[in-house]
C-alpha cells in the first residue's frame, strides 16, 4: 500500500478547483521564474550555486535545478543524501557534520555511486570517516569540508588554532580530499533590517579572512568557501571570498523571509509554496479552515492568508493541529468573513518543516486560481533526520 493520501489521487490535467484540503502546492511558474533569477545571479557573479535540497527533499526538483546550472545539491541528513541519490542526483554535498560510526559506513557506501562532500569539525569525526572508507570504499574519495563558526556560534570550529592540525589531519587520509572552508552563518538569513544583515556578515568575513590566511601559511591554498543562504547570497556574492552558494529558500519563499529586506542587486524572488485550505466552520467574529500546525510549520510565525499579491484583508491564528482561525486583519476590519465552503491559500512561515510534514508537493501551471495540476513531486527525504 502506498504511503501517500488524499492529493495523490488527483489526476494530472486536473482543476485546481478539484484539489481537496489541506493540500502543499507549489506554483510551478513562480518557482521557474524564481530558479532563473537564481541562476542568472550566479551566473553574472561567476559563482557556483548548490541549493540546499532540505527544503524541498525532493529529487525531482534538485535534478531540475541542477539541469538549470546548480554545481549539485547540499542536505544536512545523511538520509537526504541517501534519498537525494536514490533519484539520480550524484553531487551532493552533506553540510553537516556526521560523527556516529555505522552512519559513517553509509557515508563511505554513498561515495561509491555519487560524487559526495561533508562538512566536519572534529578529529574524532575525521578519523571515524577515514577508517569508514577505508573499509567500505577503499578505492573511492569524499571530499572535506572544515567548518568554521562564522556567528551563529552552532557547529564549526570556533578557535584559528586547531584549522592548521585539523587541515593536517583530513590531508594525511588518501580517501579524504581537504577542498575548503564551510562558513554558512544561519542567523543572519533572518535579520530583517538590510544594513544591520550587511554589518553582521562582515564579521563573518574576517572569520574566514583570517581561517584562509592561517591556512595559507600552513601551505593550504586556493582553498574552495561555501556557504550563504536566501537571506544573504547577494552579500556574500559581493564578498570575493565565496565560490559556491548554498541559497534554498529562494526556490518557494516563505512568508517570513518575505520580512527580509532585500540588500542592493539582489534578486527579488517570488512565493511559490502555498497551502490550499477550505472554511468547515463560521462564527459572527471568525471562521475556521482545516489547515492546522499539521499542514504547516510555525517556528518561524504563523502562516499569512494569501490575496495575490496585494495587501492582506484576512490574518491567520492559532486553532490548534486540526483547525485555523480566519479573522479580518484590522486595516480591513469591516471585510466580510469567507463563507462555509470557500477555499482560501496560505503562506506557510517557514518552507524546510511545513514541506516535512507532506507526502506530496502538487505542482499547478497556470497559478492559484485557473491553473491545473502538471506535476505530483514526491517528498522523497520526508521523515529522512538520521
Amino acid at each position: 500500500m502506498s504511503r501517500f493520501h488524499g492529493p495523490h489521487t488527483i489526476a494530472l490535467g486536473s482543476a485546481v478547483a478539484e484539489l481537496e484540503t489541506p493540500s502543499l502546492v507549489v506554483d510551478l511558474d513562480a518557482m521557474e521564474r524564481n530558479i532563473a533569477r537564481m541562476a542568472s545571479f550566479a551566473a553574472q557573479a561567476g559563482l557556483r550555486w548548490r541549493p540546499h535540497a532540505k527544503l524541498h527533499k525532493c529529487g525531482a526538483l534538485a535534478l531540475q535545478l541542477i539541469a538549470a546550472g546548480a554545481s549539485g545539491c547540499c542536505v544536512q541528513k545523511l538520509a537526504e543524501a541517501e534519498a537525494m541519490q536514490a533519484a539520480g542526483v550524484n553531487d551532493i554535498y552533506i553540510s553537516n557534520e556526521v560523527l556516529d560510526a555505522r552512519k559513517l559506513q553509509r557515508v563511505a557506501q554513498l561515495a561509491q555511486s555519487a560524487r559526495l562532500a561533508i562538512a566536519t569539525d572534529s578529529t574524532l569525526g575525521v578519523r571515524r570517516l577515514a577508517q569508514a572508507m577505508a573499509k567500505t570504499s577503499p578505492n573511492s574519495h569524499i571530499d572535506v569540508f572544515i567548518e568554521i563558526n562564522v556567528g551563529q556560534n552552532r557547529a564549526g570550529l570556533h578557535s584559528d588554532d586547531d584549522l592548521v592540525v585539523l587541515a593536517r589531519e583530513i590531508a594525511s587520509h588518501p580517501p579524504l580530499r581537504f577542498v575548503g572552508l564551510h562558513a554558512y552563518h544561519g542567523g543572519a538569513q533572518h535579520i530583517e533590517d538590510a544594513s544591520t544583515r550587511a554589518q553582521t556578515m562582515q564579521h563573518s568575513y574576517a572569520r574566514v579572512r583570517n581561517a584562509q590566511a592561517k591556512l595559507a601559511a600552513a601551505g593550504f591554498a586556493d582553498l574552495e568557501v561555501t556557504g550563504a543562504g536566501t537571506g544573504t547570497f547577494a552579500l556574500e556574492a559581493a564578498s570575493g571570498i565565496y565560490t559556491e552558494l548554498q541559497p534554498g529558500s529562494f526556490l518557494f519563499m516563505d512568508a517570513h523571509y518575505a520580512q527580509v529586506s532585500p540588500v542592493p542587486h539582489q534578486p527579488v524572488f517570488e512565493h511559490a509554496l502555498f497551502i490550499k485550505t477550505q472554511v468547515i466552520s463560521c462564527a459572527p467574529t471568525h471562521v475556521v479552515v482545516d489547515a492546522g500546525h499539521k499542514s504547516h510549520a510555525i517556528d518561524s510565525g504563523l502562516p499569512v492568508v494569501w490575496n495575490d499579491g496585494r495587501t492582506p484583508v484576512y490574518q491567520f491564528a492559532n486553532g490548534g493541529d486540526e483547525h485555523g482561525i480566519i479573522r479580518p486583519c484590522e486595516t480591513a476590519a469591516s471585510a466580510q468573513l469567507p463563507a462555509w465552503g470557500d477555499n482560501l491559500w496560505l503562506v506557510p512561515g517557514h518552507c524546510d518543516p511545513t514541506v516535512n510534514l507532506h507526502d506530496v508537493l502538487i505542482g499547478v501551471r497556470g497559478g492559484l486560481h485557473e491553473g491545473h495540476v502538471e506535476r505530483l513531486l514526491p517528498v522523497d527525504a520526508r521523515g529522512a533526520l538520521w
